[in-house]
């Protein structure tokens, strides 16, 4: 999600941040540990967790990457393309 275009609407004060790696963020739940963004503070985009939203963002996956971590059971689907790490250019 470009970064222009987010923003927190509520929970921002219950949030806490770590640095995972020494140019990405990742920002949580400070009750519950749900990891909610992850960001890149050099790059125009935020990784927004999409299964922590309340309500239906009205957008699909563009692509699925990481698919050789996924649980056995997840069922993605076929027709948006998928990376087995990180797709190309990211």
């Amino acid at each position: 999600m470009e970064r222009a275009h987010f923003r927190w609407t509520a929970g921002e004060d219950r949030l806490g941040c770590y640095a995972s790696s020494p140019d990405k963020n990742r920002w949580f739940c400070a009750s519950c540990g749900a990891q909610m963004i992850a960001e890149f503070p050099a790059r125009p985009r935020v990784l927004l967790r999409v299964a922590t939203l309340d309500d239906d963002p009205g957008a699909r996956a563009m692509k699925h990457i990481w698919t050789s971590e996924h649980a056995p059971w997840l069922v993605d689907d076929a027709a948006v393309a998928q990376y087995p790490e990180s797709s190309p250019g990211d």
